[in-house]
């Protein structure tokens, strides 16, 4: 049976962070792709395992309204698709602290606790690196003593300005998206009781280069001057349809000459949005749902 997705909705809303829930009430996908425009314009991606049933989109800006498309896939194909509008808060996210502002582990009071107050401390093991990308950073920790109610992580963006994610007691990793290539980051964890930072660790981290242009054949610079390469080098074949249904349709394309790193197609849906999607070099048909 054909897999589907059901309400998409709103967990909550910061001035630089949205996250959205979803459920799956018939059958299962292979994994999921949130789409939106970002507040200049630029079409995002965020791709997300078949497992996953909410995603935190940071980088936001305030008092802006997005639009998100999930998609749940199996395969490559797009079988079902939910969206929703959300306008991010209006209020400035919080400024970073000064590292002297918290220190790495907090001495424990010497009053004497609450009677509810927890026997122990709770601790933020260290925080690692998963997975570096030019444009991404997967990061995941650990709680080896105690337990928090939630997590906050801080960064400043490629232009200096703060970000806070907020991210739920029952995650241990998290992927930060819209990141500059080849720039280093410092990524602030804290761990949160009622509100309260409690502990907090850090970590540097450097993406990974911009993928660089494949260089000229050299049988291209010698019989063409230079304002011909690029037309030459490089071919798309024809863009042909493979079968339509009611709700969808199959293209299918070719490379005769020369390869790709990847591909990117747009269209208008039924409501005159413009709806971006990135395809790998790889690929040579796509399914439209």
């Amino acid at each position: 049976s054909q897999p589907v997705l059901g309400d998409f909705s709103v967990i909550s809303i910061t001035p630089s962070s949205v996250r959205l829930q979803w459920s799956i009430p018939k059958g299962s996908f292979d994994s999921f792709m949130l789409q939106y425009w970002d507040a200049q314009g630029q079409p995002q991606a965020l791709p997300l395992d078949g497992g996953s049933r909410s995603v935190t989109v940071p980088g936001l800006s305030p008092s802006h309204r997005y639009r998100f498309h999930l998609y749940g896939l199996r395969g490559r194909n797009r079988i079902d698709r939910v969206s929703i509008d959300v306008t991010t808060t209006t209020a400035e996210p919080e400024e970073l602290p000064q590292p002297s502002e918290v220190p790495q582990h907090k001495k424990p009071q010497t009053e004497a606790p609450a009677p509810d107050a927890p026997p122990a401390r709770a601790v933020l093991g260290e925080l690692r690196v998963s997975s570096v990308t030019p444009s991404s950073v997967q990061l995941q920790w650990s709680v080896p003593k105690g337990s928090f109610d939630s997590f906050m992580l801080q960064y400043r963006d490629a232009q200096g300005q703060p970000q806070a994610l907020p991210i739920d007691n029952g995650s241990f990793s998290v992927t930060v998206p819209g990141l500059s290539p080849s720039r280093r980051y410092r990524f602030h964890l804290y761990g949160l009781q009622g509100g309260k930072r409690i502990d907090r660790t850090s970590i540097d981290v450097v993406t990974g280069e911009a993928p660089s242009e494949d260089p000229q054949p050299e049988e291209l610079q010698t019989e063409a001057p230079p304002s011909e390469i690029s037309l030459a080098w490089v071919v798309l074949g024809e863009l042909r349809v493979s079968s339509i249904t009611p709700d969808s349709v199959q293209l299918q394309w070719s490379v005769p000459t020369g390869s790709f790193d990847s591909f990117m197609l747009q269209y208008r849906d039924e409501q005159g949005q413009p709806q971006a999607l990135p395809i790998d070099g790889r690929s040579r048909s796509v399914t439209l749902s």
